[in-house]
């Protein structure tokens, strides 16, 4: 159990749910989804929603955590009450309508409704599902505050707050909706669950504020030495590790990374390709002055730096604080330093998430160490580019949305000047990039803000030159080579 969560009250486990002893309710339900069996984040978590006991549940994705919290629903929630008893909070209209589709399939049996709720859309249809009378609603925080504020959603009657994929939610900037959110809330006790891959420590030290004396459950591993950390793995085009880091990373949105890679040319290369791209990244090699190593260190101990790029000699002794992630551009070459680079995250019982990057040959060696450590490792599907600009684009409009909400009648007033022009804009296929540009301003400057170049060692030790015609997104020349040692 993570340390800030040791102080609290200890709880008895509770006996393991199993789908002959559900309530008929649960059971029809389940035959509905063709269940014949829970799995083990179900059979874990279901009692303690019967029991509401606010709990932490830590289980890897695809394991069945959304039915976890939505089967017991179908006894937790009265059909005849046409009142929100039920939030769900998720990070993304794409996991809005995937819980949307399971609790429909789930609730077909009874009478009971959903709503969904997310925003870039019009209200029309959402008005008139929460008009008649859901018992469940299911939303992103910013669209779910809009119309908690525009009293089209009323609480008073909640009795179960769920937060899903709790770690995405708090690193996608949603706290401050939240926060808001719950200022929404009845005063009579609401049972609340937050459901998670992984639980940063950013997580851990919030919960007390969305929770009462969590408890706390893992499913995460049942190997000891990785029961904190979710290792995973992309396999990527080996020409194309960079654009896919770049993936990675924008799909992930680490709070904090160190990256790993097995030549100090190598990682030069990533560093300049991460700047690029306006990451606040930098790295520790022997080519640093000792006054630019003196920068990067300062950042480092003051916890300021975001991405850290390093060999495993020039890592030694350098320690990130609340590490959220170890990202490897590529295996090392002696099994034994996975579990040097994977332990840099995870530290003083907080979870953290060590990611792979592995060509054809590379997997075959990870896999080896994942066999000789008894590590069980999780492939991901590498995001593609599609995916990519949907989930900026809902981080985007969840922060337009947020300030939109702060601005007074004159700010609202003056903005009316530009609606035709937006319009205009948006219809005009020749001036869409105009803005595109401006989105992807607003994108950079409160997701990836700028560092002071005097901080940035690595910026004044490599000129970055504009992209060639055949060179890599570094605007270095592609050299198919391996880098020397």
């Amino acid at each position: 159990m993570p340390d800030e969560l040791s102080d609290a009250p200890q709880m008895p486990d509770l006996p393991l749910a199993r789908m002959d002893d559900l309530p008929q309710r649960l059971k029809d339900g389940a035959a509905l989804a063709s269940w014949t069996e829970l799995t083990a984040v179900q059979a874990r978590a279901i009692p303690y929603l019967f029991a509401s006991r606010d709990t932490m549940i830590q289980s890897r994705t695809g394991s069945g955590k959304t039915g976890a919290y939505l089967l017991p629903m179908l006894e937790l929630l009265n059909p005849r009450e046409e009142t929100t008893q039920s939030l769900v909070l998720v990070p993304t209209r794409e996991l809005a309508l995937q819980v949307e589709h399971e609790a429909k399939m789930l609730f077909a049996g009874s009478s009971l409704r959903v709503a969904v709720l997310y925003g870039g859309v019009g209200y029309r249809d959402q008005l008139a599902s929460l008009s008649e009378g859901s018992q469940l609603v299911v939303g992103t925080p910013g669209r779910v505050l809009d119309h908690l504020m525009r009293k089209t959603l009323k609480l008073d009657r909640l009795r179960v707050l769920i937060f899903d994929e709790a770690d995405r939610m708090l690193s996608m900037g949603f706290y401050p909706d939240m926060r808001r959110v719950q200022s929404y809330l009845p005063g009579h006790k609401v049972s609340t669950y937050m459901f998670s891959a992984t639980y940063p420590v950013e997580v851990i030290r919030l919960s007390d504020q969305f929770m009462h004396s969590p408890g706390f459950l893992n499913l995460s591993s049942d190997h000891v030495h990785v029961s904190e950390v979710q290792h995973v793995f992309y396999s990527v085009p080996g020409m194309d590790k960079d654009r896919s880091l770049i993936r990675i990373i924008e799909m992930e949105n680490p709070s904090s990374a160190l990256i790993f890679c097995n030549t100090k040319v190598r990682v030069e290369y990533v560093t300049t390709v991460l700047q690029r791209f306006g990451y606040d990244a930098d790295d520790i090699t022997s080519n640093l002055s000792q006054s630019s190593r003196e920068n990067v260190m300062t950042r480092v101990r003051a916890g300021s730096l975001r991405f850290l790029i390093a060999t495993d000699v020039a890592a030694r002794g350098i320690d990130l604080p609340d590490l959220s992630h170890v990202i490897q551009y590529e295996p090392p070459e002696d099994l034994e330093s996975y579990i040097h680079r994977a332990g840099r995250t995870g530290r003083a019982g907080a979870s953290g998430t060590a990611i792979t990057l592995v060509n054809t040959l590379e997997k075959a060696t990870l896999l080896r160490i994942g066999k000789a450590y008894q590590i069980e490792f999780q492939e991901l599907q590498l995001p593609d580019d599609e995916q990519v600009a949907q989930i900026a684009g809902e981080r985007v409009i969840s922060l337009l949305e947020n300030h939109l909400r702060g601005r007074d009648k004159l700010q609202t007033e003056r903005m009316q000047r530009f609606l035709r022009l937006a319009g205009e804009l948006a219809q005009n296929e020749d001036e869409r990039p105009l803005l595109a540009m401006l989105l992807d301003d607003f994108y950079q400057t409160n997701f990836h803000p700028p560092v002071s170049s005097e901080m940035s060692s690595a910026a004044s030790n490599r000129k970055l030159q504009p992209r060639q015609p055949g060179s890599d997104i570094s605007g270095r020349p592609r050299n198919r080579k391996r880098p020397g040692r």
